[in-house]
């Protein structure tokens, strides 16, 4: 299992799955669970299903592979309502931590359409981010 991390946004779920120097990469989103898997660059093999607490849009979800991790964007079903955890199940996996540096209560926040936009490319307080999702309409 990967270490992973999670965070909600109004109108997303982020993951973010651990691995370093990840190749044989499959994520699978679905409407209601996530299936990843890949090696590390030893060859050690990761597999991680999560059951999600809602469902979501599989066809306007994507996810990024970078040197350190692999973070999938979820997109929710029904916008800005919060997740108060990412599991159907009301349990929590050794593997699975809330990324308290993204986290922010965003409930009843005046400036929650400053938040985040996949196609803005731009992240609240985390400066700019260059990855092009080709997400949108």
């Amino acid at each position: 299992l990967a270490k992973t991390l999670w965070y909600d946004r109004p109108r997303y779920v982020f993951l973010e799955f651990c691995v370093e120097d990840s190749r044989d990469v499959k994520v699978v989103i679905e409407d209601h669970r996530v299936v990843f898997s890949c090696k590390n660059a030893d060859g050690v093999e990761f597999y991680n299903e999560i059951n999600l607490y809602g469902r979501v849009n599989s066809k306007d979800s994507q996810d990024k592979r970078s040197d350190r991790s692999i973070t999938c964007f979820i997109r929710k079903w029904k916008e800005k309502v919060a997740w108060p955890r990412i599991t159907k199940e009301n349990i929590k996996p050794a593997w699975l931590s809330v990324d308290f540096d993204n986290w922010r209560d965003w409930e009843g926040d005046e400036e929650v359409e400053r938040d985040w936009d996949p196609e803005l490319g731009q992240g609240a307080g985390t400066g700019t981010w260059d990855w092009d999702l080709g997400l949108g309409p």
